[in-house]
């Protein structure tokens, strides 16, 4: 069986995900392409989490609604931090939204071989955070606009 663990040195990005058909989250990040924060679960992934290290916002919903995949690209700002009693954790982020027309299609990123794998894809419903391996994150930067 293969390690699923993540290993910071074939690390290529971390990966938040948030549902849009959950919350217009679409509305929200067209009204603020910068984001500073993200909801993360607490564990051995949030720990590893530090201030430079790339991470990607994966949205993500029903298939006919949006284009859902890759919606913005960015840094971790620090490292993951908890909430008040009851709230969640959180990651402070540097990640700005691309444009609708520069998002990566989950479509897409399916058809790429070196992306199929990728652990967004095989559990979607996992908790943030999620990854991508350095070849896989080598390979979406591919799909990104240049920049």
């Amino acid at each position: 069986m293969t390690d699923r663990r993540v290993h910071l040195d074939d690390l290529g990005a971390w990966l938040v995900k948030g549902n849009a058909d959950g919350s217009d989250l679409a509305d929200r990040l067209a009204r603020e392409p910068r984001v500073t924060s993200w909801c993360v679960r607490p564990g051995y992934r949030t720990r590893l989490m530090r201030a430079g290290q790339p991470v990607v916002l994966w949205a993500s919903g029903s298939r006919g609604r949006l284009a859902y995949g890759v919606w913005g690209v960015g840094l971790v700002a620090a490292a993951a931090v908890p909430g008040e009693p009851g709230a969640p954790w959180s990651v402070p982020l540097d990640l700005t939204v691309l444009d609708a027309a520069h998002r990566v299609p989950r479509e897409l990123l399916r058809a790429d071989a070196r992306l199929a794998g990728a652990e967004v894809l095989r559990q979607p419903q996992g908790a943030n955070p999620s990854f991508l391996t350095a070849a896989e994150f080598a390979a979406l930067r591919e799909h990104l606009p240049p920049g």
